[in-house]
This record gives C-alpha cells, sequence and structure tokens, in this order.
C-alpha cells in the first residue's frame, strides 16, 4: 500500500513529451504541477516525474534532499487523495511535479503542501470527468 515502485515513475519520454506539450497544469506553491489523462494502458493508475531546478539549487545534494522529501510524502498520501479518486474515475494519469520553491523547508512543510497537491489534482480530475460526461 505504501510503496512507490519503478512502475509508477514517470521515465518514458515520449510521454514526458505529450505530457508537457498537451497537459493541463496548475501552481500549488512550492510545486508547478503538469497533468494528462493518459488512454495507454499503464500498471498504476499514476506515473510520476519530480523534478527539481538545477538553476536554483546548484548542488546535486540539496536537489536529491528535496526530491526525497517530495516522494516520501507522495508515497505516503498517494492512496487515500489520488487512486480513490482515479479508481473511482477509471482513469489513468500522467503527472510531473517540480519544485519552485526558494529554499529547502522541513518535511512537514513538504506533508502539508503535497497534500493541498493531491487534493487539487483530484477536484481537476473529477471536474474534468463531469465535463466529459455531459
Amino acid at each position: 500500500m505504501y510503496t512507490f515502485k519503478k512502475e509508477e515513475r514517470l521515465c518514458n519520454k515520449r510521454l514526458i513529451d505529450k505530457l508537457f506539450h498537451s497537459g493541463s497544469s496548475f501552481l500549488c506553491y512550492p510545486f508547478r504541477v503538469s497533468w494528462l489523462l493518459n488512454s495507454e494502458p499503464q500498471p498504476y493508475p499514476a506515473q510520476i516525474l519530480f523534478s527539481v531546478s538545477k538553476k536554483r539549487y546548484k548542488h546535486a545534494v540539496d536537489r536529491n534532499t528535496i526530491k526525497r522529501l517530495m516522494r516520501e510524502t507522495y508515497r505516503l498520501h498517494k492512496q487515500q487523495q489520488l487512486y480513490q479518486t482515479l479508481d473511482m474515475c477509471d482513469k489513468k494519469v500522467l503527472i510531473s511535479v517540480g519544485y519552485i520553491g526558494k529554499e529547502i523547508e522541513p518535511y512537514l512543510f513538504f506533508e502539508k503542501k503535497m497534500l493541498k497537491l493531491l487534493i487539487q489534482l483530484s477536484n481537476e480530475l473529477t471536474a474534468d470527468n463531469l465535463k466529459q460526461a455531459n
């Protein structure tokens, strides 16, 4: 249940290009989120990509720390906040989460913001699902 396997990570270059060229996006500071409903079969309801700007964080240690915090908070909250919505709508989604914050925040800040992000994403997915149904 609280796992984050290789199959849940978005690695396919073709899918990443598709996500950034034709996906929707929103800002949930300190994250910038892009998402796209995927019609292709995938093993999990969501595939996700985490990124941190090399321009803003010069040291790989800092980028890796931020990505580790983002992955951990996602791993703990994806089931209740995101997967239930996706299973209800019977949809598959591609997600990109980019960190745009100015400094490395403590874990609790990341957790609170990731929860907010997942709730906002779920709301957008259900709104999109209702729009398609009508």
